[in-house]
């Protein structure tokens, strides 16, 4: 799609977005031009919150909040899509019970749990059995590959199990050489991996981040999208923006920018600089629509 220059906007500016690709462009205007009609969904970790060693610390840049709850109120819908369980995500956000906020929807795991902010309902279906079955395996297949210190396993609500290199000596290669034990693992018992960011989430197969992202644009009637990630988690959800296109619904792709994921930024209209660089981007949409 073009060079892309990373756009680093800062919370309180007014420098305006200048998305790279023609497509980019014609929905950040349709976005500004009738904000009413359009939805802001955008993944938790790396994109609100910057990513850190252990996941349990991550938290909200401090103005992720303030200024979600700002711009919430002039937009249809805002949305948080994460593969984090829901209910973590509300907690470790700081969602719950914010002024402004009331439409805020947090789509977890990929969109098969869902927690509205108005009612503080959370509702999901029955655990995959071959999560269990995968999480008892686990110790095994990990000694039987290398046991490698520094590698960790988070536990997402007995719903998926994600196994975490970013601390082992050498991550990079911790990654690569579980990612063959961890999909023949995941395949015995009909669970799918999904790599990220120095994680192997093991996970039940037919929801993405891209359904979950559809779903809510039918349900929400939003007439323009902006969908913002860091991950390869994302692709489907930019997938997803790129099909609306092709239906006639504006959509603006924004990459929270990393030198670790070079096919996200590489598709996307927009690269900003982290958390900063969304917060900065929202706050400067809530601006230009009064």
């Amino acid at each position: 799609m073009g060079t892309h220059e990373t756009h680093s906007t800062e919370p309180g500016s007014s420098t305006p977005p200048v998305p790279v690709t023609a497509a980019g462009r014609d929905a950040l205007d349709a976005i500004t031009g009738r904000p009413s009609d359009a939805l802001v969904a955008l993944d938790f970790d790396g994109t609100l919150a910057p990513i850190v060693e252990d996941p349990k610390d991550a938290r909200p840049h401090p103005d992720a909040v303030p200024v979600l709850a700002e711009l919430a109120p002039k937009v249809a819908a805002v949305a948080v899509v994460t593969g984090r369980p829901a209910e973590v995500a509300v907690q470790h956000g700081g969602f719950a019970g914010v002024e402004g906020l009331e439409h805020l929807c947090v789509l977890g795991h990929y969109g098969a749990e869902r927690w509205d902010a108005r009612t503080g309902a959370l509702t999901a279906p029955a655990p995959h059995p071959g999560v269990a079955a995968v999480r008892a395996e686990l110790p095994r297949v990990l000694a039987a590959a290398g046991d490698r210190p520094g590698v960790s396993v988070e536990e997402k609500g007995g719903r998926a199990v994600a196994v975490h290199t970013r601390r082992a000596d050498d991550p990079r290669a911790a990654f690569e050489a579980l990612r063959a034990p961890l999909a023949e693992l995941a395949a015995r018992h009909g669970l799918i991996v999904e790599p990220g960011r120095m994680v192997l989430e093991l996970r039940p197969p037919g929801m993405d981040k891209g359904v979950a992202l559809l779903e809510h644009v039918r349900e929400t009637g939003a007439r323009s999208v902006l969908y913002a990630g860091d991950d390869l988690g994302d692709l489907p959800a930019f997938a997803a923006v790129e099909k609306l296109r092709a239906d006639g619904v504006p959509g603006l792709l924004v990459c929270s920018g990393s030198a670790e994921v070079g096919e996200l930024a590489a598709r996307a209209d927009l690269v900003v600089d982290g958390p900063a660089g969304v917060v900065g981007l929202l706050r400067w949409l809530a601006g230009q629509a009064g």
